[in-house]
């Protein structure tokens, strides 16, 4: 469903019930064993008794068929008339007076209300269901309760007090019967497998209501592309849900997890080399090469993406530094394992040199600079001329700096540095961050003038995510060739993977032969004839007459070379 407009799609619907299934078949195993219990244990039986009247007017039957139509019509007329005398309070005392001169009042009570000693009217009339049969001037009187011969008495007296009330009521007509009640010991009621089944349908529907509340009065985000749209801002990246075990042995006790880490999944990997790609082309128009990552409010997991965003980087090929300016709580030390002594508070209030306080080498191509010890004004620090004077010399030194910085809708460190970044990137949490705080934040990055580069959609929980990676993951290693899917975030594909891997199979292509020539000379002589000739081959037997000169230029240089 649409955040704003509250746009009900079926589509999404049936996502949402379909995400839900295992609560919802949940809820009709215990609606309905519930409902089963209370039919079986709880519900009182109930016995059923019936019997037919027939209505029919004074004038007899005679040869004339005209006449004998007119007595149907006028004994149907009489039904409705018979059928309100006979719900009539002085037919059910009637009724009641001998009902308790057959039966003791113990039983009456079970199924009658008992006043003084004399059965209520409308308690019998409770029992009774009297109906007229279709095109027929025929009445069926039903009789339910929870003693079978009580049933089969109420009919049968009804049957026989019947006729003298509808004479003195009336007057025209009268009523007979063929046959009398009979006693029935099978219970009608209750009937355990229809209500077992109404109870599980209803528990079914009733979460199914409760369940789009929930998502329709949901303001958390949870639909990247209305995110963007929305915001009019690019969307950085998707991240799934990393899906690790975050409880560490006894020795590493974080429970941050790093894109290296081994049981980090395919698809993670993959959507932070996106992010990477798409970060590039987002700082491509600025000469600073300086950014912030922050969130809304914390525990968005701004700090873990500000982190494995430094590393894809760095695994780029480009000298990265990795700050953390979150001063009030700092975590980058943990993530990679360092010492906070000195860190970015020292060097700012020049407690330190520069260099002292940067990681070096903590992977390939990246630094690390802490946070340093907690200072009294961490807003003062950042926003101070020894800050803008240390990012300017970081500046010359790296290609890509990353600022880690608090979550703006709780501190303005994050605004301190809008003069010195190129822009701040925004981590949103699925189905936790909401439009309300994403609206907070945007009108704090607005009124600092710093320039909004994008979302980073993070720990997105999709269970089809998955099989598509893993699909994916299979074709990479089977082919070994690049790939380029697009996810829509606006700043282009995944073309610079493409670029690295195919660099990589040249790599091992020119390594190969210099393999070989380490082996023996004899084994290196057969092998470069068989390579030398068998290129040479193909070419001739593919090529035309008119490309025999460029075939021989080219295996002429390729022996040369070996």
């Amino acid at each position: 469903m649409n955040n704003d407009s509250k746009e009900i799609d079926l589509k999404d619907l049936f996502s949402l019930f379909i995400s839900k299934l295992w609560i919802i078949i949940l809820a009709v195993i215990i609606g309905g064993a519930g409902a089963f219990c209370y039919s079986k244990f709880v519900l009182p039986l109930k016995y059923s008794s019936h019997i037919s009247m027939y209505v029919q007017s004074y004038t007899s039957f005679n040869e004339n068929p005209d006449l004998n139509y007119n007595n149907i019509n006028n004994s149907k007329q009489l039904i409705n008339t018979y059928m309100e005398v006979l719900k009539d309070d002085a037919v059910m005392n009637a009724v009641g007076d001998k009902l308790s001169a057959s039966f003791d009042e113990n039983i009456l009570s079970e199924s009658l209300s008992v006043v003084n000693g004399k059965i209520t009217p409308s308690s019998i009339r409770e029992c009774m269901v009297i109906s007229s049969v279709t095109d027929t001037s025929a009445l069926n009187l039903v009789t339910t309760t929870k003693n079978a011969e009580l049933s089969a008495a109420i009919c049968n007296i009804v049957a026989k007090v019947a006729p003298s009330y509808l004479d003195e009521a009336v007057g025209v007509g009268q009523i007979n019967t063929i046959d009398t009640a009979k006693v029935y010991n099978t219970p009608v009621s209750p009937n355990v497998k229809k209500n077992t089944a109404i109870g599980g349908l209803a528990a079914a529907f009733l979460v199914m209501v409760i369940l789009f509340l929930i998502d329709f009065f949901d303001n958390t985000i949870k639909e990247s592309g209305w995110l963007g749209s929305r915001f009019k801002k690019a969307i950085i990246g998707e991240i799934l849900e990393f899906g690790t075990d975050r409880k560490k042995n006894a020795e590493n006790d974080s429970k941050y997890v790093k894109l290296t880490d081994k049981d980090v999944p395919f698809a993670v990997v993959e959507s932070y080399k996106s992010i990477r790609t798409n970060i590039s082309f987002a700082l491509s128009p600025f000469e600073k090469k300086i950014f912030t990552v922050s969130s809304t409010n914390p525990g968005d997991g701004k700090s873990t993406t500000s982190a494995n965003i430094a590393i894809a980087l760095s695994q780029g090929g480009n000298k990265v530094l990795l700050i953390d300016a979150d001063l009030r709580k700092c975590v980058q030390h943990k993530i990679f394992g360092l010492k906070n002594k000195k860190g970015l508070s020292t060097a700012i209030s020049r407690m330190a040199d520069l260099d002292e306080c940067i990681s070096k080498d903590v992977m390939d191509n990246l630094d690390v600079m802490t946070a340093g010890p907690i200072p009294p004004n961490p807003s003062e620090l950042l926003a101070s001329e020894s800050m803008t004077s240390i990012l300017e010399k970081l500046s010359e030194r790296y290609a890509t700096i990353i600022i880690d910085t608090p979550p703006v809708n709780v501190v303005t460190d994050s605004m301190e540095l809008a003069k010195n970044v190129s822009g701040i990137i925004m981590v949103v949490r699925y189905g936790v961050t909401t439009t309300d705080d994403i609206d907070a934040a945007m009108k704090k990055i607005e009124f600092s003038q710093m320039n909004m580069l994008g979302f980073i959609m993070n720990d997105i929980k999709s269970k089809h995510g998955g099989k598509y990676y893993s699909k994916y993951k299979y074709k990479y290693y089977k082919y070994k060739k690049g790939y380029g899917y697009g996810y829509g975030y606006g700043y282009g594909t995944a073309h610079e993977e493409n670029e690295d891997d195919s660099s990589d199979t040249d790599e091992k292509k020119d390594t190969a032969p210099k393999k070989e020539s380490s082996s023996s000379s004899g084994k290196s002589d057969t092998a470069s004839k068989k390579e030398n000739s068998s290129p040479s081959d193909k070419k001739k037997s593919s090529g035309s007459h008119h490309h025999s000169g460029k075939s021989s230029h080219s295996h002429k240089r390729k022996k040369g070379g070996k």
